[in-house]
Order: C-alpha cells, then structure tokens, then sequence
C-alpha cells in the first residue's frame, strides 16, 4: 500500500497541470482513459524509488466564486483528514490571496508535512516574486513550472524524504482473500455484510490501522474463507460537511489498494451514477478484480426487460472494460447475496490463474496468423511467441520483430480473443509487446 499525497489549493492555480505533470513524467499508472473527473482525480507516481498516490482536489469544485472559499476549506480539510501529506499550490502571478491565508490557516494546525509549490515560476524575475509567499506561516517553499516541469525535481525529492514510513503488513504463511465491499454512502454495504454474518452490528469501528477505518471480518460460511473488508464506517467530523464525491474517492484508494476483490455495490433507485464510475476505474487502474452488485432491486418497478437494460446501462459506462459480473441484489431481503459471494470467489480464481506457456502459444499462435497485425508503411509485424509474466495479476507478452508498429485496436482485439477464451471475467488484462 502506498502513502497519499493530496494536491490542495484555490481554483486556477494550475493543481491540474501539476498533476498531470507528476503522474506523467514518472509513468504513471493512469490509463489514457476519456472524461475530465475520472482521469484527473487520481494516480500514481514514483520518485526516487519511492511509489506514492496522488489525489487531485482541483477536479471537484463545482459553482459560482461566492461558493469557492466553503468548498475549498471542506476540500482542504478532507485532505488533511485522508492524506499523508499535503502539496499546497499557489500561483505567483496573483501572490498571496485572502483565499491562499485561508487554506493556509488550515493546514498550519496539521502536524502532517506540507510542503508549498509556488507554479507558474518561469523566469529569473518571479523566482524573486516567490520571496513574498513566506509570508504564509509555512515555511520554505518550491518555486516550479506545472507547464514545462520546471523545479518539479526538487520539490519530489523533498516530499519522499518527508513522506511517512508506511507499517509493515505482516505477510500470513497461507493469507487469505481481501474481499473489500466498496461504493457511495448509503449504498447498503453495511447492510450486505450484516446480511452475510448474520448480525445485525456494525462491522467498522473507529480504530486506527493500515486500511483507516476499514476492519476485517473473516467469512467462513457454506464453503467460502475469506477476509472481508466493510468501508462503511467512515469517520464523521462534526464540522465537516462532506463532498461525497471527493470524500468517497478518498476513503476508497486506501481500501482498495489493499484489496484482491473489490465488491462495487451501488444503489439500483439512483443508478450508476459518477461516484461509481471513479471507485471502478480505481479497482481498474490497480489491477484489481470487481464485480458489480446492484443493491435495492426489490425497490425497483420491474418488467422483463428491466435487468437486461439496466446492465447494458452500466456496461456502456464502464467500457472498454466490460468482463464484469453484474448482479441484482438485495440486502434487505437476502436476495441472490449467495451468488454475489460466488462470483467473487471466481474472480478471485480468474485473477491468480497461470496458463502454460506452450499451451498460451498453442492456443494464440494460429489466431495471430489468422488475423496478423495490420502492416504498416510497408513493414510487416511478426509474432512469433508469447507468454504469460510471472506477476500477481494476468499480464501477457507478445514478442515480435517491430512491436512498436503495434497500435491499440490490435491489443484490444487480442485482449478480447483471451478473454473469449479463457475466463478472465471481472479481472483487468495487461497486454505488452516486447522486441523478439
């Protein structure tokens, strides 16, 4: 698991670029994948061998200049709630704002590292501009260039030197599968783990640990062992009103960074909304099995085609990942939650399987020559061989003589031809291709 970094600061002072810059510059494992929320609010970064998530607050503020000083200090404070430590960006352009004093008030209280990234310095002359923003009560700053990446080196390597040493997770000889129900508030998943152990309690309480409020239950029942992991208990400040979705992005990277199955329940009368979206592209872009459970069904006006509509509804939203089990459940009545559970269970299998290197090739050769990549300025590719890497999740290599040549459209078709041949439902699929 690793530490979050949360980007603050007021609007326009270019968080966004920022971001973009940290998790681009560092590889992340961010998918190029289209809509503004959904690829702006999270990633993932490295520096100097140290891995860290990132969370972007700059995607969330939404409203007139009147609403922006409330929305900002409730972001801010979510921040320093969730976050290891904090990157306060200002814009030297403007200097100190009233807005600036506000959010630094707010995190001169926190004993969490902050660290002040003065952007938009591109020139000799605003390097000595950046002087007056000492006057914050933070002290030292990093002037840097969110467009061209200028000082972005310094300020990252002052950040891994600060970012807290993150507990040891005792390895179990024989640890067992981390089922982690995840989704929006009131979504019904204490209600589902309390209909699976068959007490009604509450299963999180308040205790500090590695997966922040999220405690396990370990689940033996008709054949199934597993750890299950309820994030429901969150942690209500009294003064906070919360931005549920920023607050539910938060809460969940930590669960599900921690997690071999993430269970994604949403609430079948307000339908697969923009939250649920971001908590499955977070489960994807960790590389971690899903499956969707549609809570509520008894409350739904059904007909004989409701089902089949409401899931092509939520396989549109969540393309091009759409191998993932969809079922409709109900907490309340218990309907299907057997069935929930086995689905998960073969999730969890679909996600560890290995499949032999000469029956993989065996297999996908004759495909491959059936329908070769299409040649490209008058170079044909060649795919002589491939395999599955060692790794915890499914990730293939393709060796051929210019992989490079290979585009996106020919991975999506040999990403679909494995799926229809071996059961990778609910698990996300990596496909690379190597020099021969």
């Amino acid at each position: 698991m690793n530490n979050i970094v949360a980007i603050v600061g007021r609007p326009n002072v270019g968080k966004s670029t920022f971001f973009n810059r940290l998790i681009q510059r560092r590889d992340a494992i961010v998918d190029s994948v289209s809509g503004v929320t959904r690829d702006r609010n999270y990633g993932k970064s490295e520096w100097n061998g140290k891995q860290f998530s990132v969370i972007d607050t700059g995607g969330y503020i939404v409203g007139s200049d009147d609403v922006f000083e409330g929305e900002i200090r409730r972001q801010v404070q979510l921040a320093i709630d969730e976050a290891d430590a904090i990157i306060f960006v200002v814009d030297v352009e403007e200097g100190v704002t009233p807005m600036d004093m506000e959010v630094a008030n707010l995190l001169r209280k926190v004993e969490k590292p902050v660290l002040v990234a003065v952007n938009k310095v591109d020139n000799a002359m605003r390097v000595a501009d950046a002087v007056e923003f000492y006057s914050l009560g933070l002290g030292e700053y990093f002037t840097i260039a969110g467009m061209s990446g200028s000082g972005t080196g310094e300020l990252l390597d002052k950040l891994v030197e600060v970012l807290p040493e993150l507990p040891d997770v005792e390895e179990e000889e024989n640890p067992l599968p981390r089922f982690t129900v995840v989704g929006r508030p009131n979504a019904g998943k204490s209600s589902f783990i309390n209909a699976l152990i068959g007490e009604d309690r509450f299963v999180v309480t308040d205790i500090a640990g590695t997966t922040r409020d999220a405690i396990d239950t370990t689940y033996n029942r008709f054949g199934f062992e597993f750890k299950l992991v309820d994030t429901a208990g969150i942690r209500r400040k009294a003064k906070v009103k919360e931005d549920l979705e920023f607050y539910s992005v938060m809460r969940s990277v930590r669960a599900i960074e921690h997690a071999d199955v993430c269970i994604l329940m949403i609430d079948a009368t307000r339908g697969f909304e923009s939250q649920d979206q971001n908590i499955f592209w977070l489960a994807q872009k960790n590389r971690k099995g899903v499956i969707i459970l549609v809570n509520k069904w008894d409350l739904v006006e059904k007909d004989t085609m409701t089902a089949k509509q409401y899931e092509a509804s939520i396989r549109k939203e969540i393309e091009p990942f759409t191998d993932v089990p969809i079922l409709f459940v109900s907490a309340l009545t218990k309907q299907r939650l057997l069935k929930a559970l086995e689905a998960a269970v073969q999730v969890f299998e679909n996600r560890k399987q290995r499949i032999a290197t000469s029956k993989f090739n065996e297999t996908m050769l004759p495909i491959i020559e059936a329908t070769p990549p299409p040649a490209i300025k008058g170079k044909y590719i060649k795919i002589k061989y491939c395999m599955q890497l060692p790794t915890p999740t499914p990730q293939f290599v393709f060796f051929a003589n210019l992989p490079q040549y290979v585009k996106e459209p020919y991975k999506r078709f040999i990403e679909n031809k494995l799926r229809d041949i071996y059961d990778f439902s609910g698990v996300p699929i990596d496909i690379y291709f190597r020099q021969k």
